[in-house]
């Protein structure tokens, strides 16, 4: 099961996903030509991610398809 996914870059500790993840649901999406798809979101940490590090990166794939 393909499709879309947008892409973000979340920086800094994990304690501060949640803000990036409110943008993404509150912000980004509701004014994008997308909509959440019913697929599994997921997040990609490199081999050197460290949960409380102010610099660690971990891309957020959110699923999406066009509205209709």
């Amino acid at each position: 099961t393909g499709g879309h996914y947008a892409v973000f870059i979340h920086k800094g500790p994990a304690s501060t996903f949640q803000k990036t993840f409110s943008y993404i649901f509150g912000s980004w999406l509701p004014n994008a030509p997308f909509v959440f798809d019913q697929r599994d979101q997921f997040e990609i940490m490199g081999h050197d991610y460290h949960p409380g590090d102010p610099d660690a990166e971990e891309e957020v794939w959110i699923p999406v398809k066009k509205k209709l």
